[in-house]
């Protein structure tokens, strides 16, 4: 079956083409910004200051708090294998609009979940933001950068737990970075 011709001829699309009139959108062009730089000056919590940080273990050259404070750096490691939780305790309740967490495995080949959940009871009870997994496949691979705009108000804590490989591999927890505003 032959498809059916158009009842307009290509003079009357070209016709239309040249009738709408693109002068009256405004528009400006940017320049994209790559997932993996780091923002500058984004108003970033000082964590150092405004948190207690829990922590279930840490590999002594991959302390937690290089991969919550200052600029990028090696990041934190879990000491041994299995599910890891990291904990911020505030001082004060917090207001958040944005969580960015990035992840990176340059070795092993594995499956990550994680949780990323908020407090506003001490933690009593706790909501959650969101639940992912990602596939690490060295080398190609290799980072994972997660950036959530959100909406939060009274923040007292907020809880990541990493499930560092979903078949229950001997893979450690990583968090290569972790900013709060």
């Amino acid at each position: 079956m032959a498809p059916k011709a158009s009842p307009f001829s290509i003079a009357d699309h070209q016709k239309a083409e040249r009738e709408v009139n693109y002068a009256c959108m405004r528009k400006r062009l940017i320049t994209a910004i790559p997932q993996d730089v780091p923002h500058q000056d984004e108003g970033w919590l000082d964590l150092d200051r405004e948190a207690v940080v829990e922590v279930t273990s840490e590999e002594r050259d991959y302390p937690v708090e290089s991969a919550l404070v200052g600029e990028e750096s090696r990041g934190w490691r879990a000491a041994e294998s299995g599910t890891q939780t990291i904990r911020l305790i505030f001082d004060e309740p917090q207001r958040l609009n944005r969580i960015a967490l990035v992840f990176e495995e340059i070795q092993t080949q594995r499956t990550q979940a994680f949780v990323l959940r908020w407090s506003g009871d001490g933690g009593r009870s706790f909501r959650e933001i969101v639940r992912q997994q990602w596939n690490f496949s060295p080398p190609n691979s290799i980072r994972e950068v997660e950036e959530y705009r959100v909406e939060l108000s009274g923040v007292t804590v907020l809880e990541l737990v990493i499930v560092p490989d979903i078949s229950r591999g001997s893979a450690r927890a990583s968090l290569k970075s972790l900013r709060l505003s």
